[in-house]
């Protein structure tokens, strides 16, 4: 968990940040280090209390270790605790907030987007869905009904009507049932999830795209989770079709504090016209008297926001650029490859149903039973049993008709069911996947 090159290398970057204020007065703030020390080992030991998020047993949440230099430079940039709403509060995390919003747009073909960095993929989503509300004021959103739930509560708090979309048996928005809603011609937006958090699926962007231009909609991406995996080279060709068009949207949630390697919260909201800008007009009397240059706080709903995070982003994105073959692109192959073994081994398995075979890097799966209700039972025996052997999953809740959709000998007599879910979202997974398999067969075994 702690390797000491890490704080060598904090030291060391410390020195050099202490270099650039040499010329001021000599300054020491006050700090009681005996008194911090007890402190911090309080801290320490209430940290203990936490599932072991940054180990390859850890198959549960959406919770990916951020990268040693995304530590070390979020850490690092603490010493000078810079606020990226004015130049004055952050004039070089701004910059780097600024070219880490170029990289990202070209993630998506675009070379010159108008974006940011939020706290969080909700913050993000609001900004977009705030702006669909502007261009098609008093119209609907519409999402898959496996999106996720902040769009119909960020809905809400933009007081515009939502609609859930059914989805087909791949888990995604179903597109005639899509179209039956935009036929009502009081839809101004459709969102595409691009990787739902509890399945993984990629909504089939292509058909979105057709269906919004034939009703005038608009059209964003929350790719919040499955942002990146556009740079895969194991990636299958049904939803390449999907990235091969993202740039065909209007606005796109990505976020680095999922497989950005990132610490939390690192959201980010893109958008293709640069003219939505416009939407964000205010003046400040105090904020903007350093620099003619744009803000990056005149075109964010959120006010202050942590230079950290930038710094952070930035020295991540120049260890690992964002390109295809490179580093952190293997990386999220070896993922891929994670979630298809472990749904080849479940297929194969006498104790377990795999349902969807995954787009992304996450795997749903039942525990075979006679019955749902037994099903969803055994489940979250398994679910608890694995967690005595360190082996941490997720469980979740799913409609019967998408279970019976992929287990049609399993017998319907509930409403939902309980099923197991692993997000293989650290590429060491890929090799403990044998660890894995052999501890889920020895659980399902004893049941």
């Amino acid at each position: 968990m702690i390797n000491p090159a890490e704080l060598e290398l904090l030291r060391d970057a410390l020195t050099t940040l202490a270099k650039g204020y040499e010329d001021l007065p000599a300054f020491t703030p006050d700090f009681d280090t005996e008194a911090a020390a007890d402190v911090l080992q309080l801290v320490a030991e209430r940290m203990q209390d936490n599932y072991p998020y940054y180990h390859p047993q850890y198959a549960g949440q959406m919770l990916k270790p951020p990268h040693a230099v995304a530590r070390i430079a979020y850490a690092m940039s603490l010493w000078v605790n810079p606020n990226n709403h004015a130049l004055d509060g952050g004039r070089a995390s701004s910059a780097m907030e600024q070219e880490c919003i170029v990289e990202l747009g070209r993630l998506f073909g675009w070379n010159a987007p108008l974006g940011h960095l939020t706290g969080g993929g909700t913050m993000a989503n609001l900004e977009a869905l705030w702006v669909s509300g502007k261009l098609h004021p008093g119209k609907k959103i519409i999402a898959s009904a496996q999106a996720h739930y902040t769009h119909s509560r960020i809905s809400d708090v933009l007081g515009l009507g939502f609609a859930p979309v059914p989805v087909d048996r791949h888990g995604r928005m179903d597109l005639d049932a899509t179209e039956a809603l935009l036929r009502a011609g009081d839809i101004g937006t459709i969102v595409a999830t691009i990787g739902n958090t509890g399945l993984g699926a990629v909504d089939h962007l292509p058909g979105i795209l057709e269906l919004a231009k034939k009703y005038a909609a608009r059209v964003h991406a929350d790719a919040a989770y499955g942002g990146y995996f556009g740079l895969c080279s194991a990636i299958n060709s049904d939803t390449a079709a999907t990235y091969e068009r993202l740039g065909e949207v209007d606005s796109i949630v990505v976020d680095p504090h999922k497989h950005g390697l990132q610490p939390y919260g690192c959201g980010c909201v893109l958008f293709r016209d640069t003219d939505v800008g416009r939407f964000y007009g205010h003046s400040s009397p105090f904020t903007y008297f350093s620099s003619a240059e744009l803000h990056l706080g005149e075109i964010s709903l959120e006010c202050s926001r942590p230079g950290a995070a930038a710094a952070a982003l930035w020295a991540t994105q120049q260890l690992f650029p964002l390109v295809k073959g490179g580093q952190f692109a293997r990386w999220l192959d070896q993922c891929l490859l994670a979630a298809r073994g472990l749904w080849q081994h479940l297929n194969d398995s006498e104790h377990y149903w795999p349902l969807l075979q995954p787009e992304l890097d996450i795997v749903v799966y039942a525990v075979r039973a006679p019955d749902t209700a037994e099903a969803g039972q055994r489940a979250r025996r398994v679910f608890s049993r694995a967690a005595d052997k360190d082996l941490h999953l997720a469980m979740m809740e799913l409609p019967v008709e998408l279970v019976c959709a992929h287990v049609p000998a399993l017998k319907a007599n509930t409403e939902t069911v309980t099923c197991l879910r692993s997000v293989l979202m650290k590429p060491e997974h890929n090799d403990w996947l044998d660890r894995i398999v052999t501890t889920l067969e020895d659980i399902a075994a004893d049941l």
